[in-house]
């Protein structure tokens, strides 16, 4: 008999986005989520991890709880090994240092193209308007692996975005060197609250790889648009570990302000 676990899905998101991180490389940390998906990796798993925000911080030691709302923040910055400014942190991706990109999105389709820009109507007159880019665009065009954190709800899931903000693949195979990206870049891994996504290397569709402990791939891709390839087998995903859940809970958000969520159980 297992030891059940409970925890949000918000949590599982953080935790598995955290584990796919390597140590020794850089990542270009996204706005909200991705910036405690990157403190929890560099405590547990990634020591060595460079952050880099495009404000300019570059290698900060991630000692302090998350403070809601704010980039260039005490979290972002304490013991930084670099502090520049937008220019310097977009030309290290421009010129190929940066190993990983993290960042949200509002919506995705099947070729990893992201919005974060509107949802229906027009760019002039649209029926949802969101923050937009910020350094997504750059992100996504010039990291060498981009990593899409988001949770599942499949609306998000669409098999052609409103807008978009941030390319992927953008019409398939090619694309994106067509549109003068640099070659071998592109979205990588799309995380999700419920599961892992990949692309299929010859046809760059969206794949599932994974799902968490306890759920179906159908449980997953039901009601999404966008129907994704699956892996052959689809992973397990095992739930938080205690490690995981006492330093969200007690060294990043002690507040519960952003760990909290749908309450999920799960076996281990």
């Amino acid at each position: 008999m297992g030891q059940i676990v409970e925890f949000t899905d918000t949590e599982f998101m953080i935790c598995a986005a955290a584990r796919l991180l390597e140590d020794r490389k850089t990542v270009f940390v996204g706005w909200g989520m991705p910036q405690l998906v990157a403190m929890l990796s560099e405590r547990l798993y990634t020591p060595q991890l460079v952050q880099i925000f495009e404000f300019g911080a570059v290698g900060p030691q991630s000692q302090t709880p998350f403070v809601r709302g704010t980039m260039g923040g005490p979290t972002n910055v304490y013991r930084s090994i670099q502090w520049s400014n937008m220019n310097w942190a977009f030309s290290y991706a421009g010129t190929g240092y940066v190993d990983y990109g993290m960042i949200g999105a509002a919506q995705v389709d099947g070729y990893g193209n992201v919005n974060s820009t509107l949802l229906g109507g027009t760019y002039e007159r649209p029926g949802r308007r969101f923050p937009g880019s910020g350094g997504g665009n750059e992100v996504a065009s010039l990291c060498w692996r981009t990593i899409l954190v988001m949770k599942h709800e499949p609306r998000r899931f669409v098999e052609r975005v409103d807008f978009i903000t941030s390319p992927g693949y953008l019409t398939g195979p090619g694309a994106r060197e067509k549109a003068g990206l640099p070659r071998d870049t592109g979205p990588w891994r799309v995380v999700t609250s419920k599961a892992l996504f990949g692309f299929d290397e010859e046809t760059k569709r969206l794949t599932l790889l994974g799902v968490l402990k306890g759920l179906s791939a159908s449980d997953v891709v039901q009601g999404m648009e966008c129907r994704p390839l699956a892996a052959k087998p689809v992973e397990e995903l095992g739930p938080p570990t205690d490690d995981e859940l006492r330093v969200l809970r007690q060294e990043i958000d002690p507040s519960g302000i952003i760990v909290r969520g749908e309450k999920m159980r799960a076996t281990r």
